[in-house]
């Protein structure tokens, strides 16, 4: 066991030295990343002196372009280079810190955030796309990694920004900014040092390689196994693509798990509980245990495509459960109230930990080989939109109906988890029936979990590969 422990598995992560040295980078940018998250809010307000209003639209523009930078980097990525790319998103998020110390016009400080955003959620679209390239079948493993990795960071970089806001000088606030400009160039560096992710194989001749993906279904072959320039040429657009937008809009509610552990749950303790304030920062931080000792089994348990759909099942469930207890700390004890609400924090947490697997394996398991990186990019909006439109879900409507608007939300999210899984598991039949191979997905309860029993298939079976792929796999090397 300990050779599957964290940190064995740190040192020998799915895709070698590439993606030893992506964690390394992921981890310090997220350390910048948690000062940043921490002090910008009180940077802008006390130092640039803006209020609520300004402070509001200055956000809103920022969350917009965060939303466009995913999709972007997505069709970037399908002519350019990832690596490259990936360089120049954290290089730009360097410059815009940069601007944020020499100027306080209201018009420069929009035009900086919102260069920061894009390039922060391009980049995160980027690195997932590097990690499906570089550790294959076992992308669900390195994100399980990554998670850790970045929770981890995150903790590093806001108590690194607590000292700063202790003191509470604009110097102070200043050197804040500096810090995490620094980490975003030492990630940037770091990345230089790998190696472009053309795959795990490498096509041995262009015309057998381009004959035997032409003869193969979408969704048979791995994308590294088409080369980049193919892959651009003639693929499909996500925009048209409605099977997949419906996944991409279905994963939008796999998301207010964020939203309800960073918004709902500190706001319903304060307005609407008897429990003590002290209890607020307990959320997050049971949030980061939690993740850092349990994100490997919940990955390993939720593996490959059939895993992932059982997964979504399960998150609507968990979600409803943790919705159940919020909405029954009203009117209790302080004691009463805090434990319901520490419970229900370690239940959104679980569900978190679902939805991370989940909404990334059916990404990619979704999506037509030859046009991955576009894909990609479409469905990393849903966290994009998410993180714009939750908090506004949540203080606007959920919080307004009291506790009847807890127990609405989680009845919601559990009926659209179930839709989410029977849509997925009929595109995952289509694509396995198409490749000639058994499946496991062949009607809306053949997977284990809420919504439906194990089918002959079995719930893994959709990972097996079909004839077709087994024929592409013989035009590539590796």
């Amino acid at each position: 066991m300990r050779g599957n422990g964290l940190l064995a598995q740190l040192r020998r992560p799915p895709g070698g030295r590439d993606a030893r040295i992506m964690l390394l980078a992921q981890g310090v940018d997220r350390t910048g990343s948690g000062v940043w998250a921490a002090a910008s809010v009180l940077y802008f307000t006390y130092v640039c002196g803006m209020d609520a209003g300004r402070l509001g639209l200055l956000l809103g523009v920022g969350a917009v372009a965060g939303v466009i930078g995913s999709p972007l980097a997505g069709r970037a990525a399908e002519w350019l280079s990832v690596r490259g790319l990936l360089v120049a998103c954290h290089l730009l998020r360097v410059a815009t810190m940069v601007m944020l110390l020499v100027v306080d016009h209201f018009v420069a400080l929009l035009v900086s955030v919102a260069l920061t955003c894009l390039a922060e959620r391009g980049a995160k679209t980027l690195e997932m796309l590097f990690a499906t390239r570089v550790a294959g079948e076992r992308r669900a493993v390195y994100q399980a990694l990554f998670r850790s990795v970045a929770n981890g960071g995150y903790a590093v970089g806001t108590g690194f920004a607590a000292i700063g806001l202790a003191v509470g000088s604009t110097t102070a606030y200043r050197a804040l900014i500096v810090a995490n400009a620094l980490s975003y160039l030492l990630a940037a560096a770091l990345i230089r040092r790998t190696e472009e992710p053309k795959g795990r194989g490498l096509v041995a001749a262009a015309s057998e390689a381009s004959e035997a993906v032409e003869a193969v279904p979408a969704g048979a072959v791995p994308a590294e196994a088409v080369p980049a320039g193919q892959r651009a040429a003639g693929a499909p657009s996500p925009w048209r693509d409605r099977g997949y937008l419906l996944f991409v809009l279905l994963d939008l509610p796999m998301c207010l798990d964020d939203s309800v552990l960073n918004v709902g749950l500190p706001l319903w303790l304060i307005h609407h509980t008897d429990a003590p304030h002290a209890v607020v920062p307990v959320f997050l931080t049971l949030n980061t245990a939690l993740v850092v000792v349990l994100q490997l089994r919940v990955s390993a348990w939720a593996e490959r495509p059939g895993g992932a759909t059982r997964a979504v099942g399960w998150y609507g469930v968990i979600l409803l459960a943790s919705c159940l207890l919020i909405a029954l700390s009203t009117g209790r004890g302080p004691l009463a109230a805090s434990l319901a609400l520490l419970t229900a924090a370690g239940l959104v947490t679980l569900a978190e930990l679902m939805r991370s697997v989940s909404s990334w394996e059916l990404a990619v398991a979704l999506a037509p080989p030859r046009a991955q990186a576009s894909y990609l990019g479409v469905a990393g909006m849903s966290q994009s939109v998410q993180k714009s439109v939750g908090p506004v879900l949540l203080t606007g409507g959920v919080m307004v109906a009291g506790p009847v608007g807890w127990l609405a939300l989680g009845a919601a999210c559990t009926g659209l988890a179930a839709v989410q899984r029977r849509a997925s598991l009929r595109r995952l039949a289509v694509l396995e029936a198409s490749a000639g191979g058994p499946g496991d997905s062949g009607g809306p309860g053949d997977s284990g979990g809420p919504g439906g029993s194990a089918g002959p298939g079995g719930p893994e079976a959709s990972d097996r590969p079909g004839a077709a792929a087994a024929v592409a796999r013989t035009a590539v090397v590796g």
